[in-house]
């Protein structure tokens, strides 16, 4: 069975596509990026802060799903600028335990959608 998964506490998707979509108990999301879900606005003040908020925006798909980061096996980080690394990496381990971390890959690609500086998407599992 399939379930689309749409929060209210997540950005709109804009285009054919849903926030995530549960299948035999795997979930697969969208990726998301630091839109303020209230306002619309991208938050781009600090790679910091635009990384809390699409953790935010996850976290709002994943208890939608009536899942938490604990539930997270694979991740996929898209960024604009390998130079921010470091301070990505440090705001995204603060979700997860290290001795249970998912599987995951950092790629740095030419552009994102609205010229974001960060996109991340996850798969979980029930």
């Amino acid at each position: 069975m399939t379930k689309i998964i749409n929060s209210k506490h997540a950005p709109d998707p804009v285009g054919p596509y849903n926030q995530a979509v549960l299948k035999n108990g795997f979930l697969f999301t969208s990726g998301q990026i630091g839109i303020d879900p209230k306002s619309g606005d991208l938050i781009t003040d600090t790679i910091e802060n635009e990384t809390k908020q699409v953790m935010a925006n996850l976290k709002a798909v994943l208890n939608e799903a009536e899942m938490d980061f604990s539930n997270v096996i694979k991740a996929t980080i898209f960024i604009a600028d390998m130079e921010d690394f470091g301070k990505i990496n440090e705001i995204y381990a603060s979700y997860f335990n290290e001795k249970t971390a998912p599987a995951r890959e950092t790629v740095e690609v030419a552009n994102l959608p609205r010229y974001a500086n960060i996109e991340i998407s996850v798969i979980a599992a029930k």
